[in-house]
């Protein structure tokens, strides 16, 4: 189904198919477009139904906070990279321990100083880093080996996995590498929602709302200054947001609902105009949806035109 459309001087150019799906405070489906219950990969919106599967599993974090960095796609600034190496260090580890694959920082300032200082890729630059650290410090904890943690068969994996089954509810349909090569689960965007939303609707002091409550607190450690997830969960109270590579975002709210989606080509462009029009059915109201509702479309370095949902 189409979810957006880009409009360039009043003249629909392109459009991005989709599927997504809104629950309800309850759970059910009260609005769906495309394929809600076929399996997909969630990418990085896999996060923190993966972090509470540490947690089962034996991670303790020295503060709080750490759980939402683990828990994100951090855009490499300083205080990222500083606390993925506090993370480690608290484990007796460093970043020679990481398994994710070298990369440049996400934001583009960050990348802008790593090279004009003459560095290079690392891999505690990579945005899943505070994630392999989160790993690591699971397998210190049960004193598993961390040469192979991001196997699918290591323990720490099985682990994992049998948590995020448990969470979204559904059998995992499909195990793939992720791009930072550790596993990526599959199944529906249904599942996903319904994941989310056991995070926020979760007991508190339980690990499900430990992960929620600290991504709500420190979004800047989810994603980054000023980024899409950031901004949504420091405008919408309450809101639990995480996006992912190839068009994928979930949020949910306690009490509220959830939203999960996925556009078909991938296109990061058309997230968030079509997330901004799921949660105004179920009643969200903030600035900042009226600020994400649209993404511009410039001609000259000039706004002419805009991504616009067409769901």
């Amino acid at each position: 189904m189409i979810l957006a459309e880009v409009v360039r001087s009043g003249f629909v150019e392109s459009v991005h198919h989709g599927s997504v799906v809104v629950l309800d405070a309850a759970g059910k489906v009260v609005a769906a477009a495309g394929e809600v219950a076929a399996p997909m990969f969630p990418r990085s919106s896999n996060k923190p139904l993966q972090t509470v599967g540490m947690l089962r599993a034996g991670l303790r974090t020295a503060d709080p906070a750490d759980l939402a960095l683990i828990s994100g796609s951090h855009f490499g600034e300083p205080f990222h990279v500083a606390r993925v190496r506090e993370i480690l260090s608290a484990v007796g580890l460093d970043e020679s321990a990481l398994r994710c694959p070298e990369s440049l920082p996400l934001s583009e300032n960050e990348r802008d100083i790593v090279l004009r200082d003459g560095r290079g890729p690392e891999r505690i630059l990579m945005n899943c880093s505070g994630k392999h650290a989160g790993m690591l410090a699971t397998c210190v904890a049960n004193g598993w080996p961390l040469d192979d943690y991001r196997d699918p068969k290591h323990p720490l994996e099985v682990a994992i996995a049998a948590a995020v089954t448990d969470l979204v509810g559904e059998p995992i349909a499909a195990t793939g590498i992720d791009g930072c090569g550790a596993p990526v689960f599959g199944f529906s965007l249904t599942a996903l929602a319904r994941g989310f939303q056991r995070l926020v609707q979760a007991p508190p002091r339980s690990f499900e709302r430990l992960v929620a409550d600290t991504m709500r607190a420190d979004p800047e450690l989810v994603a980054g200054t000023g980024e899409d997830d950031t901004r949504l969960m420091r405008g919408v109270p309450g809101l639990l947001a995480k996006g992912g590579a190839e068009g994928v975002v979930a949020v949910a709210i306690e009490d509220v609902g959830a939203v999960a989606l996925k556009v078909e080509d991938g296109a990061m462009r058309a997230r968030m105009p079509v997330l901004m029009s799921a949660l105004r059915r179920l009643g969200v109201a903030a600035p900042v949806l009226d600020d994400l509702a649209t993404v511009p479309v410039l001609g000259g370095g000039v706004r002419i035109g805009e991504v616009r949902t067409a769901w």
